[in-house]
């Protein structure tokens, strides 16, 4: 069994059984916080407390699902940082490309298990049947989050072969393996291959796949006889002129 992180503490002690029932304003109240929603500029959310009151403000101009996680990382602030002094521009919130013992990805941590807890994630993924946008969007709205979270999420709780790559046109820009895939496995190409269909996506305005296609992996690795294997691809766009792919790895890349 998994060990219950911090947020997951949380949302256990409050008896929370069910996604529907995480209430991030209700948890923020118990956790000492009161929750503002107005327009911000410069920042997704801010927080200002003391010892044992604080409040978090988020702004009201975001989508549903941004507001949710950056709620949530502010929470991830109060718990992990208290006292200190934190300033989240909108480059930092939900910044996978973080080194795992900056502040800020620490507090994507936290609302990532606030948000998607492993405990309940888990039981749906072991019910997946096959590694899809499709089933991925279903369980992201199914819990109130991005995409790009669950995606996250999914390979951390490492139930499928799989990995998440980010590009932008010029290089990558971050990725996240699961623990079961061989250490050559573990380094995409730094640059997007053009015969992909990530770069067809990106380049060329080609659609999104219904359904993972099949490409040589050697489109997206480069280590000595990865071509001859395939990896299963399927993308979609974010913004910025970024594209997110999501790589099933074929089973010689399981440790």
């Amino acid at each position: 069994m998994i060990p219950l992180t911090h947020a997951e503490r949380i949302l256990q002690g409050l008896g929370i059984t069910d996604p529907k029932d995480i209430d991030l304003e209700a948890i923020a109240w118990t956790r000492g916080a009161v929750v503002n929603f107005r327009p911000l500029d410069r920042s997704e959310a801010t927080i200002i407390g003391s010892k044992r009151r604080a409040v978090i403000t988020v702004n009201s101009r975001s989508l549903p699902e941004r507001r949710r996680f950056s709620l949530a990382h502010e929470l991830g602030h109060w718990h992990h940082h208290r006292g200190q002094v934190l300033f989240c521009a909108n480059r930092n919130v939900g910044n996978f490309a973080n080194d795992a013992l900056n502040p800020e990805r620490q507090a994507d941590s936290f609302a990532s298990d606030l948000i998607l807890p492993n405990y309940l994630v888990d039981p749906r993924l072991r019910k997946m049947k096959r590694l899809t946008l499709a089933a991925a969007r279903e369980l992201a709205d199914e819990f109130c989050a991005s995409l790009t979270a669950t995606l996250f999420k999914m390979t951390l709780l490492n139930r499928f072969p799989m990995m998440i790559v980010c590009h932008n046109k010029t290089k990558r820009r971050w990725f996240e393996s699961s623990l079961m895939i061989q250490p050559w496995w573990k380094w995409p190409s730094k640059t997007l291959d053009r015969q992909t269909f990530a770069a067809d996506m990106l380049f060329n305005g080609a659609a999104e796949q219904n359904f993972p296609r099949k490409m040589p992996a050697d489109a997206w690795f480069d280590f000595k006889g990865c071509d001859r294997h395939e990896v299963e691809e399927q993308s979609f766009l974010l913004s910025d002129d970024e594209i997110l792919t999501v790589l099933k790895l074929p089973d010689a890349a399981i440790t």
